[in-house]
C-alpha cells in the first residue's frame, strides 16, 4: 500500500514513503543463514526512515495476439485472455481478464491488466487464451466459467522480462498440450507494459502546526501527523505517518513525500490527523483537517493556516469543535519522478558481481555441517541458495548475462592465499555465462582451492569499485551490484570499514 502506520519498533520514526530511484555504483552484502523476510524488512525500514521509495511501480499490461487457432466452424474464434500470477507452490492466482473480441484471430484487447512490479521479486505470469462460446457473449467476463470455453493456448514469462525490454514489449509463442510446445498453429501473444502515470507524480510537502492543544500533564504534547485517503465505504486508509516531535506545540515535520496513486487524485479529500504520541500505543487525537492536495497547494500559495477541528461527540447533526491550533503548509512541490524502469528503458544496464567467502571458518566442505557442503542429493547449500536468490532476479537487468564471479580467503593449488581470485579458475577473465555459469564455477572452485583465511573484503571491493569507475569515466550508464556472500557475524566489522573509505552506498541485507 505504500506507507502504513505502525507502532512497532521505531514507532516514533517516520513510516515514510515507498520508492527511490537508483543510479551509480553500489555494493550490497548478503549473509549466509540470514532470514530473507528479515532482510526485506530491514531494507524497507532503511528506505522508509529516510522518506524514500522502494523499487516498485504500478504497471498496466496490454495484450494482443496473432494467428490464433480457429475453434469455430462457421466463423472465427471469439478470444478472451486470462492472466495469472504463478505462486511458489505452482498454483495460479488470477489477476485479471480481458474482454471478449468477437470473430477475430488477431485480437487487440482494450482492457488493461494492472499489477505492481517489484524489482526484488521474481514475478512469473501465465497467460491463458480461450474461445468464448456464443451462448456466453452476453455474460460478464468475470463470471465466465473457463471449463465451459475452448482452450486456445497459453504462454508464460516473468514480469521483469517485459518491463526491462527497451520497448517494454515481449512476443511469446503459445503452447497447447494437443499440438506440442511452440507449434506454429497456435499463434503468438504480445505483452506490452506501461507504467501508470499516477505512480510517477510526486508531491512533497512540509507541514507546520501552531498553538496545538496540550494533551500531557507534566510536559508538552509529542505530536505526529497521519494522512489518510477517504473511501466510499469503510474507514479511511492511512498513506503516510510523520515522525514524532517531542515536547512541542508548534512542530514542523520533515518533508512528506507521497505519489498521486496513493491518494487517488489531486482533488480527493485527505484526512490529516494530528496525534499526541503515547508509548502504550493509545495516541490522543489533538485535531484534524480534511483537505485535498489542491487545497493544500492553495494554503501554501496564500500562506494561510487551517484551523484544526474535532468531530462533535453529540452526533453528525451538531457542529464540529473548531480549535485554536492551525495547520500550515510551508512547502508544496509537484514533480514527475523518474523510476527504476525509466532508467532501464533509457539504456542503463545493471552489472551483477558476486564474491564468495572461502575461508576455513565455513568448515570442511566434505562434511555435512559445512556451509560449503555439496549434498549428493542435489539440495543447494547456503551459498548456492544465496547465489540463486539474487542472480535469478538480477539476470533480467543484465543484457549480456555475463557475470563477474570471485572468491576470497582461499589458497589456490600451489599458490599463496588470495583475497580476490577468479571463481572460474581463469587468470585474466573473471566473467561466467549466466546463473548456471556462477553455480558451475563455484562447484569447480571447491575442488581446486584450499579454504584458508583471514577474512578480508577490501581486495574484492576495490576491484569492483575500479570496474565501476571505468564505466563512469567512459560515460556509460551502468549500475553495479556486488553481492558478498559470507558468514553473517563476520560481515560488518570488515566490510563496512572498507565501504566507508570508498564512499559507496551500502545496504545491510541481513
Amino acid at each position: 500500500m505504500g506507507n502504513c502506520c505502525s507502532d512497532s519498533p521505531g514507532g516514533v520514526q517516520a513510516v515514510g514513503s515507498a520508492g527511490a530511484t537508483v543510479a551509480g555504483a553500489a555494493s550490497a552484502a548478503g549473509g549466509v543463514g540470514s532470514n530473507s523476510t528479515d532482510s526485506a524488512e530491514a531494507v524497507e525500514f532503511f528506505l522508509k526512515s529516510r522518506g524514500q521509495f522502494g523499487l516498485a511501480s504500478q504497471i498496466e499490461l496490454s495484450l494482443s495476439a496473432s494467428n490464433l487457432l480457429d475453434r469455430d466452424v462457421l466463423s472465427k474464434s471469439d478470444p478472451m485472455a486470462v492472466v495469472y500470477a504463478k505462486r511458489r507452490d505452482g498454483t495460479l492466482e488470477e489477476i485479471g481478464r480481458t474482454e471478449v473480441v468477437l470473430n477475430s484471430l488477431n485480437p487487440i484487447w482494450i482492457a488493461k491488466i494492472e499489477l505492481t512490479f517489484h524489482f526484488e521479486l521474481l514475478q512469473p505470469l501465465v497467460f491463458q487464451l480461450y474461445d468464448v462460446d456464443s451462448q456466453f457473449h452476453n455474460v460478464p467476463e468475470k463470471t465466465l466459467k473457463l471449463d465451459e470455453q475452448q482452450f486456445l493456448g497459453q504462454a508464460s514469462c516473468f514480469l521483469s522480462e517485459v518491463a526491462t525490454k527497451l520497448n517494454r514489449s515481449l512476443i511469446l509463442k503459445l503452447d497447447h498440450k494437443e499440438y506440442g510446445k511452440g507449434s506454429q498453429k497456435l499463434g503468438e501473444l504480445t505483452v506490452r507494459a506501461e507504467e501508470c502515470f499516477s505512480s510517477k507524480m510526486m508531491f512533497e510537502m512540509i507541514f507546520h502546526c501552531a498553538n496545538l492543544d496540550n494533551k500531557d500533564f507534566f510536559s508538552k504534547s509529542d505530536p505526529f501527523l497521519v494522512i489518510s485517503r477517504t473511501t466510499e465505504a469503510g474507514p479511511p486508509i492511512p498513506v503516510y505517518k510523520t515522525e514524532v516531535i517531542k515536547n512541542d506545540l508548534n512542530p514542523t515535520w520533515k518533508p512528506v513525500i507521497i505519489n498521486l496513486q496513493q491518494v487517488g487524485s489531486k482533488d480527493s479529500p485527505l484526512n490529516i490527523e494530528c496525534y499526541n504520541f503515547n508509548s502504550n500505543g493509545k495516541h490522543d487525537l489533538i485535531g484534524k483537517v480534511v483537505k485535498s492536495l489542491a487545497d493544500l497547494e492553495k494554503l501554501h500559495q496564500h500562506q494561510h493556516g487551517e484551523n484544526l477541528f474535532l468531530r462533535s461527540i453529540a452526533g453528525q447533526n451538531h457542529p464540529n469543535k473548531i480549535l485554536k491550533g492551525q495547520l500550515f503548509v510551508q512547502k508544496f512541490s509537484e514533480n514527475k519522478r523518474h523510476t527504476f524502469l525509466d532508467y532501464i528503458s533509457a539504456g542503463c544496464e545493471m552489472n551483477f558481481m558476486v564474491a564468495v567467502d572461502f575461508t576455513a571458518s565455513n568448515g570442511n566442505p566434505r562434511l555435512s555441517d559445512s556451509l560449503h557442503y555439496i549434498d549428493p542429493s542435489g539440495r543447494p547449500n547456503a551459498y548456492q541458495r544465496a547465489i540463486l536468490d539474487v542472480a535469478e532476479i538480477l539476470q533480467f537487468y543484465d543484457t549480456d548475462k555475463r557475470f563477474l564471479a570471485w572468491g576470497f580467503g582461499a589458497r589456490p593449488i600451489d599458490g599463496p592465499v588470495s583475497h580476490c581470485f577468479n571463481l572460474n579458475g581463469s587468470t585474466h577473465h573473471p566473467e561466467v555465462d549466466g546463473v548456471q555459469g556462477i553455480m558451475a564455477a563455484y562447484a569447480s572452485a571447491l575442488h581446486n582451492v584450499s579454504l584458508a583465511g583471514p577474512t578480508l573484503f577490501g581486495p574484492v571491493i576495490n576491484t569492483a569499485a575500479a570496474l565501476a569507475g571505468r564505466s563512469l569515466a567512459n560515460n556509460q550508464q551502468k549500475y553495479f551490484v556486488l553481492l558478498i556472500i559470507t558468514v553473517i557475524n563476520k560481515l560488518l566489522s570488515s566490510c563496512l570499514a572498507t565501504i566507508s573509505k570508498l564512499n559507496l552506498p551500502f545496504i545491510r541485507m541481513g
